[in-house]
């Protein structure tokens, strides 16, 4: 994870962004592994080295993405009306505000990455779309984020938010602490409001080599145990079903058995905060 915190204004400011090309961006990683075309020679490099120690093509990464899609039409049947999407990464097909605006039109999204790429596609992608912003922002610093103006400006945490933390926490080293930061957003979070969390799991020797090529390529990126993403959610109502390996919840076709090592890449839930 970068340390840039230069602070930009989503969509009012128009100054150019800065981006450096030497050094690997893990949102632009994760678009060379998924075949996209925003990234670099230095990320393409920490691709090739992630698709050599673990070999499924970027179906993982496919795997995230869709359960993403359900989860927050999930949130939006139920009347959410306001996404804040931490750890964005790149734009891509059926993005947060896409899907939860085609069941609410008038539904608000924030978006928040530490990478400067993530602005600039997002003036281009949301020009027209005055509910929908992006900011530069660090999860590791909450007070800061939350108190940012675009976010401040955009949604109403007295009211059920729609949280949204994925494919980001396993980013978080234990030195970090990353059990707090998640409870203090979670803490934000307004009764009736929700927790969507996916985290890389470390339940397979795959997934444990790709922990180590993302330690020595980008300083970071910690696999944790089912339990340990599961306690993540602590204090919050479990939408079924709980935590799971993600084509397991509510999946919108059969789900192949046994899951091959993507299937087994990424587990997460969704929960509901209680009190309303």
């Amino acid at each position: 994870m970068a340390d840039d915190m230069s602070w930009t204004r989503s969509r009012s400011a128009r100054e150019p962004v800065e981006i450096d090309t030497s050094v690997p961006s893990i949102a632009r990683v994760y678009d060379a592994i998924l075949g996209g075309k925003d990234n670099y020679p230095v990320d393409q490099e920490i691709a090739e080295q992630v698709a050599r120690a673990f070999p499924d093509g970027g179906e993982g990464a496919r795997t995230n993405r869709r359960l993403l899609v359900r989860a927050v039409r999930h949130m939006a049947r139920r009347g959410i009306d306001q996404f804040l999407d931490i750890g964005s990464g790149l734009p891509t097909a059926q993005n947060t505000h896409q899907v939860a605006q085609e069941v609410n039109p008038g539904a608000k999204v924030v978006y928040v990455d530490n990478d400067p790429i993530v602005l600039a596609h997002g003036r281009a992608l949301l020009e027209d779309d005055d509910r929908t912003v992006v900011v530069t922002a660090d999860i590791r610093e909450p007070d800061v984020l939350l108190g940012h103006p675009d976010v401040t400006g955009m949604l109403d945490p007295g009211r059920p938010v729609g949280l949204i933390l994925n494919a980001v926490v396993h980013h978080l080293l234990d030195e970090e602490d990353p059990d707090g930061l998640v409870e203090t957003y979670k803490k934000w979070l307004g009764p009736g409001g929700y927790l969507l969390l996916t985290h890389f799991c470390s339940s397979t020797p795959e997934a444990r080599g790709l922990e180590s090529v993302l330690r020595q390529a980008l300083g970071r990126g910690q696999l944790r145990s089912m339990a340990r993403i599961a306690a993540f959610f602590e204090g919050l109502e479990m939408v079924e079903p709980g935590v799971v390996y993600l084509p397991y919840w509510q999946p919108d076709e059969p789900v192949k058995t046994p899951l091959d090592i993507a299937g087994l890449l990424v587990a997460g839930g969704l929960g509901r905060k209680p009190g309303r």
